[in-house]
């Protein structure tokens, strides 16, 4: 989801689920303000949602910026008949972790869930 697109949802719909883990950070003091000032600005959500939806929407982001590095391997043609190459960039590596990552939380929150 984009960052502009944050602002739409905290308007409109519910928070998306949170995985059971907690993070601790301290931020610099304006970007606290600023998020202090999200929080007045939608009663609705908390500022651990704030925050959550903020370092979610810049991680997309993130991945979305990744470069593009053509590898050797050809997984397809275009409509032309050229080549499309598979990424060797951080993206694929970036998605691959991301997922084992994201299958270990699900595990550990359902044996949380089930105790």
């Amino acid at each position: 989801m984009k960052i502009r697109d944050l602002i739409h949802q905290w308007e409109t719909s519910d928070a998306v689920p949170r995985t059971a883990h907690t993070y601790h950070l301290q931020l610099p003091v304006y970007a606290a303000a600023k998020v202090a000032a999200l929080v007045e600005m939608y009663p609705g959500r908390s500022e651990a949602q704030i925050l959550t939806d903020l370092l979610s929407s810049a991680l997309d982001e993130l991945s979305a910026a990744f470069a593009y590095v053509e590898g050797e391997e050809i997984l397809d043609h275009d409509d032309k008949g050229d080549p499309i190459y598979a990424d060797d960039g951080l993206t694929p590596r970036f998605h691959h972790l991301s997922t084992q990552h994201a299958q270990r939380l699900l595990k550990l929150q359902a044996g949380q869930d089930t105790d």
